[in-house]
């Protein structure tokens, strides 16, 4: 089944809200992410865990280190952190991924927040 970047949205929503709840926040960036991964494929999701993010320079392919998260369906990136506060470069961060890799939809997650309504973030490419 296809699913639209809004729909993988709300499924990643209420899968990450039902991680949130089971593990509640303080556990390493990489335990939320083998959870969400696992419910998001329990969901019927096509899930990659840090997937390889090459920088076109200069027509040129560079591996610069990026990796993404979690990747969905191919369409919508997840930034995962355990933070105290989302700051600016962590938006530019997944703003940078939705450039490089041409999806539309970024989510970041910040599992470290009391109500993961307060650490959940859409953030939409421009192109």
């Amino acid at each position: 089944m296809e699913f639209s970047e809004n729909e993988i949205a709300k499924i990643i929503l209420d899968k990450a809200i039902k991680v949130h709840r089971t593990t509640g926040p303080g556990l390493l960036e990489s335990a939320y992410q083998e959870c969400l991964s696992y419910e998001l494929r329990e969901a019927g999701l096509l899930v990659e865990k840090q997937k390889m993010l090459p920088l076109v320079y200069d027509d040129v392919k560079l591996d610069a280190g990026y990796r993404i998260d979690l990747i969905v369906n191919n369409k919508v990136i997840i930034e995962l952190k355990s933070v105290e506060s989302i700051l600016p470069v962590h938006v530019a961060q997944v703003i940078t991924y939705l450039k490089l890799s041409g999806c539309k939809l970024g989510i970041l997650i910040n599992f470290n927040v009391a109500l993961l309504k307060d650490g959940f973030q859409r953030i939409v490419n421009g192109l």
